[in-house]
């Protein structure tokens, strides 16, 4: 019986631990995710607002990037 009962306590120990490492994992990933999301906000703020003051070359990079991905694609 004292067998099963260390056995036990063994048990519940790892799942304990395991239920701990899971959580910090889980909150871990939340912020992440939240920081992930503002650098994006952040990041597209920024580009609205180089297209608004900078509409002429904007258009002319758009123009430049699709002809590269074009010329990239027909290739393959």
């Amino acid at each position: 019986m004292e067998t099963i009962d260390k056995a036990a306590d063994l048990a519940n120990e790892a799942y304990d631990k395991i239920a701990s490492t899971t959580h910090q994992a889980v909150e871990t990933l939340g912020e992440k995710g939240e920081q992930l999301i503002n650098a994006e906000q952040h990041l597209m703020k920024n580009c609205r607002g180089y297209v608004r003051d900078n509409p002429i070359t904007s258009v002319l990079i758009t123009a430049a990037v699709s002809f590269v991905l074009g010329r990239l694609s027909s290739r393959c």
